[in-house]
């Protein structure tokens, strides 16, 4: 209904736009990412177009990476994740919101891809040290970072002792901070304890192995890491803003 109203508009008309991208996302969320796709490149194309304000365009071009991300198509998300992230840092600073949540969908990204080793930089070295000094560590954001960088360690088929060791730790700390601040029963907490308890099965399994065995072990069950990407976006209000400035 919001699409059939403002379809007859101006390309360069900023409700029209608007509408576009809703009509994307609502097909994404709805499940439907393949008939998605189409509207939104045709979304972020006519902002590129028309709006060339950097924090608009991010926002676009984040719903185009959740939806190749949504079809598997990850290399093409990982190009766009890429961009957007080097670009909230060059815009915004490491330590901003929009930032760290930009760098959690990056980190998805790069663990649906299996890059182990790239997760385990980005997130410990850069983010996590961001998200922390900006947010705290009670943050859902950090400890989300936190869950991505324990999946890493564990998934790496070169992982050591240590790095199962460091994973379960990780996730120990994470659940103490989940049953605090979000409760016991928690969706989220409860997928951080399934976790854990992956872990501790398979330390459990290394430890009665003879010392000089060095092949890592698999995972017994999938590990649990926050796989739902969230669009980085500020405010609905804030871009709707700049889009009526620029059609008027």
């Amino acid at each position: 209904a919001c699409w059939k109203t403002y379809v007859g508009r101006p390309e360069q008309d900023g409700f029209r736009s608007l509408a576009l991208g809703c009509l994307g996302n609502a097909l994404q969320q709805n499940g439907r990412p393949e008939q998605a796709l189409p509207v939104l490149e045709a979304n972020l194309a006519t902002i590129r177009r028309y709006w060339p304000d950097e924090e608009i365009i991010l926002n676009a071009q984040s719903s185009l990476a959740n939806c190749f991300s949504d079809l598997g198509r990850y290399g093409e998300a990982l190009v766009l994740d890429r961009e957007a992230h080097a670009r909230r840092v060059a815009l915004l600073g490491v330590s901003d919101e929009y930032t760290i949540r930009g760098s959690l969908c990056l980190s998805i990204t790069l663990l649906k891809l299996k890059l182990w080793g790239e997760v385990k930089s980005f997130v410990r070295d850069q983010m996590l040290p961001a998200a922390r000094r900006s947010l705290g560590a009670d943050h859902d954001l950090t400890l989300k970072l936190n869950q991505n960088l324990s999946a890493a360690l564990q998934l790496s088929p070169e992982h050591t002792r240590d790095d199962l060791l460091e994973a379960q730790t990780i996730m120990q700390d994470v659940i103490q901070r989940r049953r605090r601040v979000f409760g016991p029963a928690h969706p989220n907490t409860l997928r951080a304890e399934a976790a854990e308890a992956t872990l501790s099965r398979m330390r459990q399994v290394q430890r009665r192995r003879p010392a000089f065995e060095s092949t890592p072990i698999a995972a017994s069950t999938r590990p649990v890491f926050h796989q739902h990407r969230r669009r980085p976006t500020r405010s609905r209000d804030h871009h709707a803003g700049h889009r009526s400035e620029a059609a008027a």
